[in-house]
């Protein structure tokens, strides 16, 4: 049986997960930059994540 690579290839591949729990607040927060930016929800939250280096 041949190895198969699922999904698209990348350079950066992301192996790790998180489960985090939101109020709504910060729920609706999320949301409303997710459709504002027209991102994932994940793309957002490693942006944000990446701003806690600075």
């Amino acid at each position: 049986m041949k190895n198969r690579n699922v999904g698209r290839p990348t350079d950066n591949p992301k192996f790790q997960s998180i489960h985090v729990r939101l109020d709504e607040e910060c729920k609706e927060i999320l949301e409303n930059f997710c459709t504002q930016k027209k991102i994932p929800r994940a793309e957002a939250i490693r942006r944000g994540i990446k701003k806690l280096k600075k």
